[in-house]
């Protein structure tokens, strides 16, 4: 049976995150239903690269599927999109061998956090950046990002919900782009913990308006403590952009 991989973007602030769960509008469930259809009501699963949380966006998740249908790879995107939501587009399809898992062949992804640096909110962008009309030293921040780049434990940079038990992560880089209105701070690595971009992000912020040195990233990733770190980031500036195989 032919296995497709697919490339889907999609708007997460409509969404109970990527993952289904029962009784909840999720990212898989939508795309599941569609499948449904044109299998006549045989399709079980898809597998996707990872889970993305409520309100979390996507530019490149990556999920495959195995089918028998008479379809090619160049027609799944517009017989998919004919049945979803305009929150959720499949950019590509692509028949990959039966050895790829769109989860376990993952060599690296990147997000990106997106945080809008105006004094006064926009309403256009509420859901798709993090609004933040504080003064920032962005110089410190990336100072600071310096000591996450490597293999790291990143219990300290975890949320303590999460039961995976191994949390050590390699970060390639992390990288902060300004704009007239946002900065973007993009972070690429083998894997990523539970809402760990979100609280290097709420971390970095804290060293941006002062209330945490460079200097303290290093001790509060040796601690390993949760409480030792910034705020959560709220989801509405977060991205999965790309997931490489």
């Amino acid at each position: 049976m032919p296995r497709f991989k697919c490339l889907v973007s999609y708007d997460g602030s409509g969404f109970s995150g990527y993952q289904v769960q029962p009784d909840k509008r999720t990212v898989q469930g939508e795309i599941e239903k569609a499948l449904s259809k044109i299998h006549k009501g045989s399709f079980e699963r898809i597998t996707g690269s990872g889970r993305t949380d409520s309100g979390v966006h996507a530019m490149g998740q990556v999920f495959h599927f195995d089918s028998n249908l008479n379809i090619s790879e160049k027609k799944w995107p517009t017989v998919l999109n004919s049945l979803l939501s305009s929150d959720i587009s499949i950019l590509s399809a692509e028949e990959v061998g039966l050895d790829f898992h769109a989860r376990f062949s993952v060599k690296k992804k990147e997000y990106r956090y997106k945080i809008h640096l105006q004094t006064v909110r926009n309403p256009f962008t509420r859901h798709q950046a993090f609004h933040y009309p504080y003064p920032l030293n962005v110089e410190d921040m990336r100072k600071a990002s310096l000591a996450f780049i490597g293999e790291h434990d990143f219990t300290s940079f975890c949320s303590s919900k999460t039961d995976v038990e191994d949390k050590i992560r390699t970060i390639y880089s992390i990288s902060l782009n300004v704009d007239e209105e946002n900065l973007i701070i993009s972070y690429e690595g083998n894997g990523f913990l539970y809402n760990m971009v979100r609280i290097i992000t709420g971390t970095l912020l804290e060293v941006g308006r002062g209330k945490i040195t460079p200097e303290n990233v290093t001790e509060i990733l040796k601690a390993k403590d949760r409480t030792k770190a910034g705020k959560t980031a709220p989801p509405e500036g977060l991205y999965l952009w790309k997931v490489t195989y």
